[in-house]
């Protein structure tokens, strides 16, 4: 059960990492688009990424606790884990301060039914200069990438202990 619970983590962390990591890649691209190119373009992520998110992101750090809880601690399994659940914790946090309120001022005057719209609702950012946001919104998700493939390293480290 213990090796099943650790890829399981694995595999919610893989996600997480593959959806940040979709993110950063298109960057480069992105840069190139209008804003009105650009806010069209940033409607495509909703609700598959946000359905991974949930999954992956939320999903991985229950796991990850669990998994801590039955890891005895003071071993290098136990570290591993830990490093990885902080960094998916990272990753969440970052989506949080700094993603979601991009999000959520550029979905403000979206037609949004029921959940999505009370999702979308919490913590808007103030709108600014949509260059401004869409720069805070890609190098987010640069660092999410960043954090999200530290975790993976770090759970892969883990079960090979």
């Amino acid at each position: 059960m213990f090796l099943a619970l650790s890829i399981l983590g694995l595999l919610l962390v893989a996600v997480t990492m593959g959806l940040s990591l979709a993110h950063a890649l298109e960057f480069p691209g992105k840069l190139r688009l209008d804003e009105t190119t650009y806010r069209a373009v940033q409607a495509i992520y909703f609700p598959g990424f946000t359905i991974g998110g949930l999954v992956g992101e939320v999903g991985g750090m229950v796991v990850l606790a669990i998994l801590l809880f039955f890891t005895p601690t003071g071993t290098e399994r136990f570290w591993w884990t830990t490093g990885a659940l902080g960094l998916l914790i990272a990753v969440h946090a970052t989506y949080w301060l700094v993603t979601h309120p991009v999000n959520s001022a550029w979905l403000k005057d979206s037609e949004l039914g029921g959940t999505s719209q009370l999702f979308f609702g919490l913590f808007s950012s103030p709108d600014s200069d949509w260059r401004h946001m869409r720069n805070v919104w890609e190098w987010s998700h640069v660092l999410r990438a960043c954090f999200a493939t530290l975790g993976l390293l770090s759970m892969s480290v883990a079960i090979a202990q």
